[in-house]
């Protein structure tokens, strides 16, 4: 597998990671947990040292269930986890980053992870009641202490994110970004080339859409997250289905597959953009770590953009409440 340098920090990670949240979070049915320790430990015997997960996926068994399957190789794999919020009961209750709040949050990772210290530590979502220089500053004292490596931001803002760099330098940012989602193209991506820090797209697969598996009649188990997002009302699923047939066209002339065009798409942007797209699947996984072997040149990207810049989306990414919460 090939690696990749997250902006100027010196992180280095797998071209590819893998993204661990639907192994036991937002997806239904959750697959079985044994089953999930398992790929996990066959990507990284694939080649991938990138793994993602978060202390609210759960909440807190993704992050039981990635530090089981990477202990005996720890030294070996880059663990990216993300704190900043409340929990009640076993649910979410809101966002919270008082530093008191990041330091317990980043034990309990610890703990559950089974390690010393966090690689890549991500503040989840911003909490406008805590100034972010608090929050970057907690960070840094954190990283001072041992007990984490690198700092991120998830869906922040660029105004956040060039104040909270200022205190401690930002290794990553983690937005959603794909031919499904290209807004950080117009201000983010930039302001991260100006100041040396990588990107770490989520869903780049579209949350699936783009492995080009969705149709007309396609439908979500009670529980699946994708039962509240607009791009997948049986409506949005068939009217967008022009970005689909897009990549089919270019995967049958790269002999390659939908998610693998999309995949390398996103590779060919920058040199510091690694995706962490995520699956509970086998066949899926090596679909996904094989598109570091997708070729595209600089003519394919180009058309890529110019095909994928007529065609209008239908449907929000988010609902409105949950879209206020990001920072684009």
């Amino acid at each position: 597998m090939n690696k990749r340098k997250l902006g100027n920090s010196g992180a280095e990670v797998s071209a590819i990671g893998l993204g661990c949240m639907g192994m036991s979070h937002g997806y239904s049915p959750l697959p079985d947990r044994n089953e999930m320790i398992t790929l996990i430990r066959t990507a990284y015997e694939l080649g991938e040292t990138f793994f993602d997960t978060a202390e609210v996926y759960g909440p807190y068994t993704n992050e039981e269930l990635v530090g089981e399957a990477v202990a005996s190789f720890r030294d070996k794999v880059f663990i990216a986890t993300k704190f900043g919020f409340n929990f009640e009961d076993g649910k979410q209750t809101g966002v919270n980053s008082q530093p008191e709040h990041i330091r317990q949050a980043v034990e309990g990772s610890l703990k559950r992870l089974k390690t010393d210290y966090i690689d890549l530590l991500y503040q989840h979502r911003v909490d406008p009641n805590v100034p972010i220089e608090d929050v970057a500053g907690t960070v840094k004292d954190l990283i001072q202490e041992g007990k984490v490596k690198y700092f991120g931001l998830s869906e922040a803002g660029i105004n956040t994110i060039r104040r909270a760099h200022a205190v401690q330098p930002l290794t990553t940012v983690q937005n959603e970004y794909s031919l499904w989602f290209r807004r950080p193209e117009n201000e983010l991506i930039p302001t991260l080339e100006e100041l040396g820090i990588g990107l770490v797209p989520y869903s780049p697969l579209g949350k699936g859409y783009l492995t080009g598996s969705f149709g007309k009649g396609t439908s979500f188990p009670q529980g699946d997250f994708r039962n509240i997002l607009p791009r997948f009302t049986p409506e949005a699923i068939a009217a967008n289905q022009a970005i689909v047939d897009l990549l089919k066209d270019i995967a049958d002339e790269k002999e390659a597959t939908p998610a693998q065009i999309a995949l390398a798409w996103l590779l060919a942007q920058k040199p510091w953009i690694a995706p962490i797209p995520g699956t509970t699947k086998l066949h899926r996984l090596k679909e996904n770590l094989s598109a570091v072997d997708v070729v595209l040149t600089p003519e394919d990207v180009k058309n890529i953009n110019e095909a994928s810049a007529k065609i209008t989306l239908t449907g929000d990414r988010y609902p409105e409440e949950l879209e206020r919460t990001t920072g684009l």
